[in-house]
C-alpha cells in the first residue's frame, strides 16, 4: 500500500508543477508578443540608420517600413488578447493540466500493470527461501517427470547397424536371465544410453546400485542422477535430488553431483547456493571438464541473481605440463625427463606471461618448475600469483598447493 501512495504522490505532484507551468504561461517573463514588439521596433530603428547613412533607398525604406507595421499591430493585438499568459487563454491551460495528471497518473498505472508485479509484496530472505523450500516439496518424482519433460524421440543414432542391435538385444536377454550380474548391467546402461534410451539406461543403473548395496559409490549414484536429468531434458525431479545426495554423501566433493546439485538450485529459485556449487567446482576443475562450457556460460547470470560480484577467470586450456605428464616424466631418464619438460613449460610460461591464465595454470607451472629443480623460478611465480589472485581466495589456495608441493611457500 505504502508504495501505491508514494506512486500516487509523485505522479500529482509532478503533474500539478506541469499544470501551474500551463495555466501561467512562463512566470515571471514577459510574453512571446512582448518580445515581438521589442524586436520589430528595433527594425524600424534600423531602417532610419540605414536611410540616413544612404545604404538603403527611399522606396525601399517605405516599403518595409510598412511591412514591419503590419507586423507590429499583429503582434500588439495577440498580447491583448492573451494578457499575461504568453498569448495562451487560461480556460486552455487548465485543461491541459488536468490532461497532463491524468496521463501521468493513469499512464503509469497502466504501465506497471503490464510489465510490474502488481499486489506482489517485498520478498525477504526468509520469504524466498520459504518459497524455495515450497517449490521443492512441490518436485515432480522422476516418472511423473518423464512423462511431462521426456525430450522427443529421434530413432537411433547414425551409423547403428544391424548387428550391433542384435547384440544390445542379446544383452538385455542376458541381464533379464542373471539380474545381479554387475558387469552385464554395466554393459547395459551404456548401450541403452547410447542409443538414447535414457529410461532405459537409468532403470538398468538403479538395478546395478541395488545389486551393489553399500558398496555403491558416489560415481555410481552420480550417474544415476545425470541419466534421471537426460530422461527428463534437463528437469532435475525429486528422485534425481535424492540420486544427487546420496552421492554427496557417499564424496562430498564429486564433481558430476555438485554440477547436477547447482542446476537443481536454479530450477528451486536458489541462485545463491546455485552460484557458490558453481563457481567452487569451476576454479577446482581442469579446463577440459564437461561442465566447464555450460558453467562458464551461465555463471556470471547466475551470480547477478544471488548479488554476488563475480569475475569470470580467463579460459583456460593453454598448453602446458599436466599432473599425468609430470607422473610420466618421473618414469624417464633424467636428461630425456628435463628436455620434455622443458618443452612444455615454455608454450605454458609464454602465456601466462602474455594473457594470464587460471589458477590451475598457475599451479601447473609452479609443478613443473620444482620437477626441473628451478626453485627460484618457481618461488618467483609463486609471488606473483599472490599479487594476481589476492582477491580470489579459493583460486590462491590451488596455487598455493602447489606451491608446497615444490616446496616454495613461506
Amino acid at each position: 500500500m505504502a508504495f501505491w501512495i508514494i506512486v500516487a504522490a509523485l505522479a500529482i505532484g509532478v503533474g500539478a508543477i506541469l499544470g501551474l507551468t500551463l495555466m501561467r504561461g512562463r512566470v515571471g517573463e514577459a510574453p512571446p508578443a512582448a518580445y515581438d514588439l521589442d524586436v520589430y521596433r528595433d527594425q524600424l530603428r534600423e531602417i532610419d540608420r540605414d536611410l540616413k547613412r544612404g545604404v538603403l533607398e527611399a522606396e525601399d525604406a517605405e516599403r518595409l517600413r510598412a511591412e514591419i507595421s503590419r507586423k507590429i499591430l499583429a503582434a500588439d493585438a495577440q498580447l491583448r488578447a492573451g494578457g499575461e499568459s504568453g498569448g495562451q487563454p487560461k480556460a486552455l491551460g487548465l485543461v491541459m493540466a488536468g490532461v497532463v495528471v491524468a496521463m501521468i497518473t493513469g499512464g503509469g498505472v497502466l504501465l506497471y500493470s503490464q510489465i510490474g508485479a502488481p499486489g506482489y509484496g517485498d520478498l525477504p530472505m526468509a520469504t524466498r527461501i520459504a518459497n524455495s523450500e515450497a517449490a521443492r516439496e512441490a518436485r515432480l518424482d522422476q516418472e511423473t517427470a518423464e512423462e511431462r519433460f521426456a525430450p522427443e524421440p529421434t530413432g537411433l543414432p547414425d551409423g547403428t547397424s544391424d548387428e550391433y542391435m542384435a547384440l544390445v538385444e542379446r544383452l538385455r536377454e542376458t541381464v533379464a536371465e542373471r539380474p545381479n550380474d554387475q558387469q552385464g548391467l554395466r554393459f547395459l546402461v551404456r548401450s541403452e544410453a547410447a542409443l538414447g534410451n535414457m529410461t532405459a539406461a537409468r532403470e538398468a543403473q538403479a538395478q546395478l546400485i541395488e545389486v551393489k548395496g553399500e558398496a555403491a559409490t558416489a560415481d555410481d549414484y552420480a550417474t544415476l542422477a545425470e541419466l534421471m536429468i537426460n530422461a527428463t531434458n534437463g528437469y532435475v525431479s525429486s528422485d534425481a535430488e535424492a540420486a544427487l545426495r546420496a552421492a554427496l554423501d557417499r564424496n562430498p566433493r564429486a564433481p558430476t553431483a555438485r554440477f547436477y546439485l547447482g542446476l537443481y538450485m536454479t530450477q528451486i529459485d536458489r541462485p545463491d547456493a546455485a552460484f557458490r556449487l558453481w563457481r567452487d567446482l569451476l576454479e577446482e576443475s581442469t579446463p577440459d571438464a564437461p561442465w566447464i562450457a555450460p558453467i562458464r556460460a551461465g555463471i556470471e547470470e547466475l551470480a547477478a541473481r544471488a548479488g554476488e560480484r563475480y569475475e569470470l577467470p580467463p579460459q583456460g586450456g593453454a598448453p602446458g605440463p599436466s599432473a599425468g605428464d609430470i607422473d610420466a616424466a618421473e618414469e624417464m631418464d633424467p636428461e630425456a625427463r628435463q628436455e620434455m619438460i622443458r618443452g612444455m613449460v615454455a608454450g605454458l610460461a609464454s602465456r601466462l606471461a602474455d594473457e594470464g591464465g587460471t589458477a590451475e595454470d598457475w599451479a601447473r607451472l609452479i609443478n613443473a618448475y620444482g620437477v626441473l629443480g628451478e626453485t627460484e623460478r618457481a618461488r618467483r611465480i609463486w609471488t606473483e600469483a599472490q599479487a594476481v589472485f589476492a582477491e580470489f581466495p579459493r583460486r590462491l589456495a590451488t596455487v598455493r598447493a602447489a606451491a608446497e608441493n615444490a616446496g616454495v611457500a613461506e
